[in-house]
C-alpha cells in the first residue's frame, strides 16, 4: 500500500494557475502587486506556475505586463514557468526568455471558440502548433497544448470522445508531447472525464496528459475525485477557485480550487510536499487582488 502511495504522489504535477485566476479581472492588478503574489505561489513548491501570457494587449490587458512581471520574479525554489501564447507573435516573444519553461497554447476543438480564442481556424491553430514546436525546440522550452473545449462547448459545434481523441491523435502526431484536456466552460463531469482521460492514457502511453477543469464550488470535489481516479498526473488548479476565460462566455464557472486538490491529496496520504505557511501567505495577498474586483 505504501508503494502505491508513494509512486501515486511522486508522478503527480501540481500546476498553481494565477493566470488564469487574474486575467478576466476589471480592474488592473498593479505590477508590483502581482510579483508579490507570484513570488509567494513559487516558494509554496508547485510544480508548475502559470504565470502570464504573451498575448495582445487588446484581447487581454490584465496581462499586458508579463515581461515586468517576469523580471521580478525570483525563481530558486525550482518550480517552472508556464506562459499562455495565442499565435506565432506570442510564441517569438515568450522563446526570448530563458526563464520560462514550458509554452501553452490553447487548441480547440470547436472551430467557434478557435475563432473567438484566437482569430484562427483549427487548421490554422495546427499549423501555429507545429512552428512552436520548432521554435521550442530551438529554444529549449517545452510546449503544453490544451485540448480547450475538450468536454463540450457552448456553441453547438459537434462534440464527442472520438473528436476528442482524434485531435489529440493530431497532435500526437505533431510531436506534442504535453496535452491538458481543458473544460473551459465548466461543462465537465466526473462521468465525461472518466469516459475521456483513461482511453487517452492508454492509446497514448508515452504522452503526458492534464486536465484544466472549471467548476461551480459546489462540483470541485466531484471532478477532483473522478480526475485523481481516472489516472491524472497532471493537474491545473488556482487558489480559491479564481478565474475563468474571459474569451469564453459571459456567466463564468471558476477554476478548480488548490485547496481542494491539496486537501483531497492529503486525504489520500500523498505527500506534496508544499511550503503550507507560503500557502497561508498567498492567502492572505490575494484578498487584496479579487477582493477590490
Amino acid at each position: 500500500m505504501s508503494t502505491k502511495t508513494e509512486s501515486f504522489s511522486s508522478s503527480i504535477k501540481l500546476v498553481e494557475c494565477p493566470r488564469d485566476a487574474m486575467q478576466g479581472l476589471h480592474d488592473f492588478v498593479p505590477t508590483a502587486l502581482k510579483i508579490e503574489y507570484l513570488n509567494l505561489l513559487l516558494q509554496v513548491g508547485f510544480d508548475t506556475l502559470d504565470f502570464g501570457s504573451f498575448v495582445s494587449p487588446k484581447a487581454i490587458p490584465q496581462m499586458r505586463d508579463t515581461e515586468e512581471v517576469l523580471a521580478g520574479l525570483d525563481l530558486s525554489s525550482g518550480t517552472k514557468l508556464l506562459a499562455i501564447v495565442a499565435n506565432l507573435k506570442g510564441v517569438e516573444n515568450a522563446v526570448k526568455h530563458p526563464e520560462i519553461k514550458y509554452l501553452g497554447f490553447p487548441f480547440s476543438i470547436s472551430e467557434t471558440f478557435q475563432q473567438r480564442n484566437t482569430n484562427s481556424s483549427i487548421v490554422q491553430s495546427l499549423n501555429t502548433v507545429e512552428e512552436m514546436l520548432n521554435l521550442c525546440d530551438q529554444h529549449g522550452k517545452e510546449a503544453v497544448v490544451y485540448l480547450s473545449m475538450g468536454f463540450g462547448n457552448p456553441y453547438g459545434d459537434d462534440w464527442n470522445t472520438d473528436i476528442v481523441t482524434h485531435w489529440a491523435n493530431e497532435l500526437v502526431q505533431k510531436g506534442v508531447k504535453i496535452i491538458s484536456v481543458a473544460d473551459t466552460v465548466g461543462v465537465s463531469t466526473p462521468e465525461k472525464i472518466t469516459a475521456i482521460l483513461p482511453p487517452l492514457v492508454q492509446q497514448f502511453p508515452n504522452i503526458e496528459f492534464g486536465l484544466h477543469l472549471h467548476s461551480t464550488p459546489q462540483q470541485r470535489l466531484e471532478k477532483i475525485e473522478a480526475a485523481f481516479a481516472a489516472g491524472c498526473t497532471r493537474m491545473d488548479s488556482a487558489l480559491k477557485g479564481f478565474g475563468g476565460c474571459p474569451m469564453a462566455a459571459d456567466d463564468l464557472t471558476g477554476n478548480i480550487a488548490t485547496e481542494n486538490v491539496i486537501s483531497y491529496l492529503s486525504s489520500k496520504g500523498v505527500q506534496l510536499n508544499l511550503n503550507m505557511e507560503k500557502w497561508g501567505e498567498a492567502m492572505m495577498v490575494s484578498n487584496r487582488i479579487f477582493n477590490s474586483n
